[in-house]
């Protein structure tokens, strides 16, 4: 482990703000074109986050689409690794390729200085003259607004927080919502003989693994669809509709899942559906995705309406960039195995050779 908060007589060129995929990939990239550069994560190992997901989680995506640059995962073409596959995946890239990375610092504030950024840490205060923000996909969870309307003894966890079926009591338990975590976590509790309920507010398509002897993934690489560009026709159709991967809705109930309509109310123990209809549930997992928290990014021009401004990660503010945000530039741009072009495509611009204006 190293550490970046130290006496400097320069500011660190580039700080990387997390060591997730996003930033393990930008950092080989870096690496390769001589720019100098470092890494924080608030994680005491690489690959945390996803060792900290549900036992059972495996990807969507087939391990011959799921390696960062230079380095395969290293798992069978056509199986579909765990997440603590991944968790040592990400280890294993650090360690290869020798990137500096800072683990157990959480930057709490970041903020304009006079020749570039300073990052505040629980250990002190790291200088950089250009930051980029690779913290990933996942902000704040969710959950809604009436949830404490629910009654103590209704066991409540949010996605993040489930593990597994014996995490929650015997009894009626309803998911809400209908992505894939939700429907995968369905799925298992019907698995483990528990009565469950589906809360489907819009429902996405629903597609299959394979099709037609290939991998779901082949189709859409080889298709083009992986890099349809968020600003194009067909990209923001996409975007705004979710595929679930892996099942049917006929498939969900042929399993035993009672499908709903959206969850909207909760008094007691009793969830109130938009049809009129309810629920008694012994416990409820909250698969309401993530929030945007930029609240530690005290940049002014940096974020707007909640959300981060940026041009393929090209901050409007000079000197700062993102990276892995969900349709970046691509549908890929937050997943595994196709986040490296958006990190190539930063570390090209990092490394130009010209310095940028930088913040002040």
């Amino acid at each position: 482990m190293i550490t970046l908060v130290e006496r400097r007589t320069e500011p660190l060129d580039v700080l990387v703000i997390g060591a997730g995929q996003a930033g393990l990939a930008l950092g080989r990239e870096l690496q390769r074109r001589g720019v100098g550069f470092g890494l924080v994560d608030a994680g005491t190992r690489i690959g945390d986050v996803w060792r900290s997901r549900w036992d059972s989680l495996r990807l969507f995506t087939a391990a011959e689409y799921d390696g960062l640059p230079d380095l395969p995962f290293p798992a069978t073409a056509g199986t579909h690794p765990g997440k603590d596959a991944v968790a040592a995946y990400l280890e294993l890239y650090a360690e290869t390729f020798g990137l500096p990375v800072a683990l157990g610092t959480r930057v709490t504030r970041l903020a304009p200085a006079d020749r570039g950024f300073v990052a505040e840490t629980g250990d002190g205060a790291i200088a950089a003259r250009r930051v980029v923000v690779a913290t990933g996909a996942f902000g704040a969870p969710h959950v809604p607004g009436w949830a404490p309307e629910l009654a103590p003894e209704v066991v409540q966890l949010h996605s993040t927080g489930y593990r597994r079926p014996a995490d929650l009591p015997d009894g009626p338990v309803l998911v809400v919502g209908a992505g894939n975590s939700g429907v995968q976590i369905a799925e298992e509790l019907a698995g483990s003989g528990r009565p469950v309920t589906l809360a489907v507010g819009t429902r996405p398509r629903a597609v299959p693994q394979r099709l037609l002897g290939r991998d779901l993934f082949w189709w859409l690489t080889r298709s083009g669809l992986m890099r349809v560009t968020a600003d194009s026709r067909p990209g923001r159709r996409l975007r705004d509709r979710e595929l679930v991967i892996g099942t049917s809705w006929p498939a969900l109930r042929a399993r035993g899942i009672e499908l709903r309509p959206r969850a909207v109310s909760a008094s007691g123990t009793t969830v109130g559906f938009a049809d009129g209809g309810s629920l008694d549930a012994a416990g409820v997992v909250w698969a309401t995705g993530f929030r945007p928290d930029w609240r530690w990014l005290d940049v002014p021009d940096a974020v707007a309406d909640g959300r981060v401004r940026h041009t393929r990660g090209v901050s409007p503010v000079p000197g700062l960039y993102f990276l892995g945000l969900p349709w970046q530039h691509t549908r890929g741009s937050a997943l595994l195995g196709f986040v490296a072009e958006d990190a190539a495509h930063l570390a090209g611009l990092l490394g130009a050779g010209t310095r940028e204006p930088v913040a002040g």
